[in-house]
């Protein structure tokens, strides 16, 4: 701590006495205080373990969660912190902080704690929900020189701080009867990054007096409740449409049934949910602001597991969480409607990787013995149709744009009828791009693929462990209608590359191909493909990974409103 003081009035740089007068102000003065709280430690930013805001952990200390030790050395820990209670749906009770530790109080002293009710005894001090006296909004530009004056306003003492700590500290140590006073013009930094310029105490304790309520200084304990108004809400809410990815009521997952489901939110209370088939359906929304957070009311005829006044729990970038009484909740992606490229940059877009064949409709007959091929869109029209194997067929490819500008892929591979037409791009993701021709119900969707996932732990961990095994199937269901039986004596074996030998008692009876990774939504996905002739086709599906675990892979397809595809393998070596 650099703090100089002088000893001898003569040494000290002069002071009019008018300035002294105006510019000195009493150590107990409401200025006084506020410079106190400006620059005491704040400790809000670790809520999300010590759950009080005028105490911080020191670090590095290290917390336990579910059974993890974790070392915090820094901000980034407990952002990963977050991270592992957010999907432990915020229990907090599974997070124990491991003893003995220091703290800091808001006055700098650090103090060892060694157990949770010393902790807690220092923590009935703070005033959760931003009421203390901290003022968080404003930071001092520092270096500072203050002067100090007896009561006859005798200059007394000269020092120059260069931190927070220092400042705090020597306004702690002045007695009642000093005045102090400052060295203008002084600098300040708002919340937002401008700058405020003070050039006497009036003006000082009126920047620091309308800083206490410029912004939210986030001090409750509340670490998911992204602190927003419900105007602000509401925009963010009316920006895009909002695809469900899960949805829990009364302890039942009800996530299948209305996985992919996207809702939007219009002005005037009005919200209108589209389900997968393109159904509309609509509702009313409202929001507000409760002690307890933001809050979400909506109300459906049909969609009763949606109807509930939901709390907003979480509010990411691009995600949203409601969370009900009793483990309800609905989770939501931000699904904004993408700009169609023109057609030089789709061609540039489509020629970078290769795309997964991830459904075909005919008719509305699905075309299964075409899932998992890839497609390479080659510079010259090229067009190259491979199961990166040993099938390799070349073909053209041509990119336009029809009289309603709206982009057109045509097609044509040799024997390949289910794929060679004028494709019109009805929607287009970062990593996915659907096309129809709706008039005869067929439908082409292909997924981005660039590295084969070579960066992806989870994808790389499961390819592991399906080549070169063995798995038979434990459970076989197309429309939730059993067909394990004409399965259960069959081995599979995933072998390395994508080829899936069928095999009864040793003797080779078919082959297949399957592709593993990650979809245009973030979730794993398996493409199981066999020839329209084999006996193995009802195996043939794009799947959704939804367990892996023990041996035991488990898949399911949705069917749209005809119901769900499970398939269940176990491993055997």
């Amino acid at each position: 701590m650099a703090l100089l003081f002088t000893s001898c009035q003569d040494e000290f740089e002069e002071v009019e006495l008018a300035q002294q007068e105006a510019d000195s102000f009493a150590a107990t003065s409401p200025t006084a205080n506020l410079i106190m709280g400006t620059t005491a430690k704040d400790g809000s930013y670790d809520n999300i373990i010590d759950e009080a805001s005028c105490i911080a952990l020191k670090f590095p200390y290290t917390v336990n969660v579910n059974g993890l030790d974790v070392t915090v050395d820094d901000m980034e820990d407990l952002e990963l912190i977050e991270e592992l209670l957010d999907k432990l749906d915020g229990k907090k009770e599974l997070m124990e902080l491991i003893f003995p530790l220091t703290i800091t109080l808001s006055d700098y002293t650090e103090v060892v704690i060694n157990n949770k009710e010393e902790l807690y005894e220092h923590a009935k001090a703070c005033v959760e929900g931003g009421d203390d006296d901290d003022v968080e909004c404003i930071d001092f530009v520092y270096p500072i020189k203050l002067y100090t004056f007896d009561i006859n306003e005798v200059q007394t003492g000269t020092v120059t701080v260069n931190h927070d700590k220092e400042l705090r500290r020597f306004f702690a140590g002045l007695e009642v009867g000093n005045l102090v006073g400052f060295e203008f013009p002084i600098n300040l930094t708002l919340y937002d990054g401008s700058e405020v310029v003070v050039n006497s105490n009036a003006e000082l304790a009126h920047a620091l007096e309308a800083a206490k309520e410029a912004c939210d200084e986030d001090d409750d304990n509340d670490h998911n409740d992204d602190d927003f108004e419900d105007v602000d809400l509401d925009e963010l809410l009316m920006t895009c449409s909002w695809k469900v990815l899960e949805v829990k009521r009364n302890n039942q997952d009800n996530t299948p049934q209305y996985e992919a489901y996207r809702m939007k939110f219009k002005p005037e209370g009005e919200v209108v949910v589209h389900d997968r088939e393109g159904n509309v359906l609509n509702g009313t929304w409202s929001t507000r602001m409760t002690d307890a957070g933001a809050m979400i009311n909506l109300e459906f005829d049909t969609l009763v597991d949606f109807t509930l006044d939901w709390k907003v729990y979480e509010l990411e970038e691009g995600k949203i969480k409601l969370y009900g009484d009793d483990g309800n909740r609905i989770v939501m992606k931000k699904h904004c409607a993408p700009i169609i490229p023109s057609p030089e940059t789709l061609r540039e877009i489509m020629a970078e990787c290769h795309w997964i064949i991830k459904d075909v409709k005919h008719n509305n007959m699905e075309v299964n013995r075409l899932l998992g091929l890839h497609i390479e869109f080659q510079a010259d029209n090229v067009a190259i149709l491979t199961d990166r194997l040993d099938f390799e067929k070349e073909g053209e490819w041509e990119l336009t744009s029809n009289d309603k500008d709206q982009r057109v892929l045509a097609i044509s591979f040799e024997d390949e009828p289910e794929l060679n037409f004028e494709w019109l791009l009805s929607h287009m993701e970062e990593e996915r791009m659907k096309f129809q021709i709706e008039e005869y119900a067929y439908e082409l969707k292909l997924e981005r693929n660039c590295d084969d996932d070579a960066n992806d732990e989870d994808v790389a961990e499961i390819k592991a462990l399906l080549d070169d095994s063995l798995w038979k199937i434990t459970l076989f269901e197309e429309n939730e209608d059993p067909g394990t039986e004409m399965y259960a004596d069959l081995t599979f074996q995933f072998k390395y590359g994508g080829e899936l030998a069928v095999t009864q008692n040793e003797d080779p009876i078919d082959t297949g191909r399957w592709v593993f990774y990650r979809n245009a939504e973030g979730g794993l996905e398996m493409i199981i493909s066999f020839a329209n002739t084999s006996n193995m086709y009802p195996l043939a599906n794009d799947y959704q990974v939804y367990e892996v675990k023990d041996g035991t892979l488990k898949l399911k397809h949705y069917n749209g409103d005809q119901g769900k595809d499970y398939l269940t393998f176990e491993q055997i070596q």
